[in-house]
């Protein structure tokens, strides 16, 4: 839970964004009866089989690649007590993304004594990982889309800044002075170690990953009647995880408004809102259950975070956290 030191604005934000989304998408632009529709002409048996697979994928896997993230670059902590804290945190996912990255970066901490460049190892290198391959994805499958540049100004932005953003912090990094601020400490040794050879198994690791999410996406939203091109999917998933990162309930609303927005070519914009929502509502529920499997370390986690708060008087929480539970 939020530390009464966190401002008023960051509690509510999360519950304010998918509040106004929600309200937007389903108060305003959603006509209900084409919604219902939309679930009626879809194989929802295939669909939930695929949705279900897609979530316990995600799950195992982003838990094994962090956990091979901390034995390469820290220690070699057990992977089952890795995946056993991601899964405790998946309760807490019900409520706030940023909360359960919190928890998770909280429990890693706690494994590793407080290792700063163990927590750094979890929840960093996972995600600049998981950014390059994205961006490579959605650069790569630019030429492919149809319409050109022209049609696909959402997708060539993308590419655009992500590429600039990555040259920004390169020339930061290399040229400035801001690696002066690290001085020596074990935390700049590091990150001096994160060489482009160190991080080449997990870059093709997340490639294999990324591409089982288009696959599996692509198969769910056939199931649901959405028939989406292949090349459509592999550039604007990646958008999705943007918007994905903003904190939200649950993704509610801007997964909504996200997918409508990104794949109006291929379905009514009712039909596409139905299978956000569906998804949304599967993963929430998965979250749930995947909490309750992984009980006690859930419990362990939140007792621990509230003691570090009253101890500390507050405790971290990301504003903006990576999406791997899309």
């Amino acid at each position: 839970m939020p530390s009464p030191s966190t401002p008023l604005w960051r509690r509510l934000l999360p519950w304010s964004v998918s509040a106004l989304a929600l309200l937007y998408v389903f108060g305003w632009a959603t006509n209900w009866d084409k919604l219902v529709e939309a679930t009626q002409s879809a194989n929802l048996p295939l669909y939930l089989t695929y949705t279900v697979i897609d979530k316990t994928i995600f799950f195992l896997w982003w838990g094994i690649l962090q956990a091979a993230a901390l034995r390469r670059f820290v220690a070699p902590i057990p992977t089952r007590q890795v995946i056993a804290i991601r899964g405790g945190a998946e309760l807490v996912r019900t409520a706030s993304g940023p909360l359960a990255d919190a928890a998770f970066m909280f429990g890693v901490s706690r494994l590793t004594q407080g290792s700063i460049p163990a927590v750094a190892a979890a929840a960093g290198v996972p995600f600049f990982c998981h950014f390059t391959i994205l961006l490579i994805q959605a650069t790569l499958a630019l030429p492919f889309l149809a319409g050109g540049l022209a049609n696909n100004r959402d997708v060539a932005l993308f590419v655009f800044v992500g590429w600039m953003s990555a040259l920004g912090v390169t020339l930061l990094w290399r040229y400035s002075s801001f690696r002066s601020w690290f001085g020596k400490s074990a935390l700049m040794r590091w990150l001096e170690g994160l060489t482009f050879r160190a991080l080449l198994p997990l870059f093709v690791w997340f490639a294999l990953f990324s591409a089982f999410d288009v696959l599996i996406q692509g198969l769910a939203s056939r199931a649901f009647g959405i028939t989406i091109a292949w090349p459509d999917l592999i550039a604007r998933i990646p958008i999705l995880y943007v918007f994905l990162a903003f904190p939200s309930f649950g993704n509610f609303g801007t997964r909504e408004l996200t997918w409508a927005a990104s794949f109006a070519d291929f379905a009514p914009r009712d039909m596409l809102i139905a299978y956000a929502l569906a998804t949304n509502t599967i993963f929430l529920l998965m979250h749930v259950v995947i909490g309750v499997i992984f009980l006690p370390k859930a419990i362990a986690l939140i007792s621990g975070m509230r003691k570090a708060k009253a101890e500390l008087g507050s405790l971290k929480v990301p504003l903006l956290h990576d999406a791997s539970d899309p």
